[in-house]
């Protein structure tokens, strides 16, 4: 098998899973926007954010951080919200610390050739990504990224993975390998779009937040640097993937 390119899913792949407080963020969010505002206003945030995850989940559709902002009342331009960025930022820093393993799997892919790339569901634009990359010295060593707050469609849906792909100049699906915390968006959507599919398995994700497919991996890895021997393998016709173990959480994107 060739491997060209490595594909990897952001929230609880490439960050460990953190179970948070969602509303909070929002709470922080607007109290810097307006000290004035009281909880009804984050509430509004956090009723919009959650939409858009059931629009991402049920219908496959795209939401940008703005667009929530919009939908709560709020303006997202102007000092106001700059500030409102800027805490809601910082609310978010300890939890998007990117795993230890990555950088230097990063590095051995480059170096065999592989390009790197990354396909995560989410809201946020592309510079708060590129601000997290860039603090953990990841940045420069990501061949590709779509963020689906720039796109129509989220994972699963097969345009969000031709995107990705895209992104890092490959256009034949079987010479990617995704990897992913969630069954649904991650394992089924990459499957289903032609990919090979490497199950991070370590997310306690929500129940509600589980699509209706549970995808079926090509391999399950406990760690990022257990990915390195496994695409060795599939590159060199030595591999057996791994039989995948089923984990007791289930799936949303990210």
């Amino acid at each position: 098998m060739t491997v060209s390119a490595v594909i990897f899913d952001w929230g609880g792949t490439l960050t460990p899973w953190h179970t948070v407080d969602l509303h909070d963020q929002w709470r922080h969010y607007a109290r810097a926007y307006d000290p004035a505002q009281g909880d009804e206003v984050s509430a509004a945030l956090r009723a919009a954010e959650d939409e858009a995850w059931r629009r991402s989940r049920e219908e496959h559709r795209a939401t940008a951080f703005d667009t929530i902002v919009r939908a709560a009342g709020l303006e997202p331009s102007g000092p106001a919200h700059q500030r409102g960025v800027e805490a809601y930022r910082a609310w978010w820093e300890p939890h998007t610390l990117s795993d230890p393993d990555a950088a230097p799997l990063f590095r051995a892919l480059r170096e065999r050739g592989i390009r790197v790339g990354v396909l995560s569901n989410t809201v946020w634009p592309r510079d708060d990504h590129e601000l997290v990359f860039a603090r953990d010295g990841l940045l420069d060593l990501i061949d590709g990224a779509v963020y689906t707050s720039e796109i129509a469609h989220t994972k699963p849906h097969p345009e969000a993975f031709r995107a990705a792909m895209a992104a890092v100049g490959v256009d034949r699906p079987e010479h990617c390998v995704f990897v992913g915390d969630r069954l649904f968006d991650d394992i089924h959507g990459a499957r289903s779009a032609g990919m090979r599919a490497v199950h991070v398995p370590h997310s306690e994700i929500p129940a509600l937040q589980r699509g209706h497919t549970d995808g079926e991996p090509d391999a399950v890895v406990q760690r990022l640097a257990d990915i390195l021997p496994l695409v060795d393998g599939w590159r060199s016709g030595s591999a057996t993937a791994a039989e995948p173990t089923r984990p007791a959480v289930t799936g949303r994107g990210g």
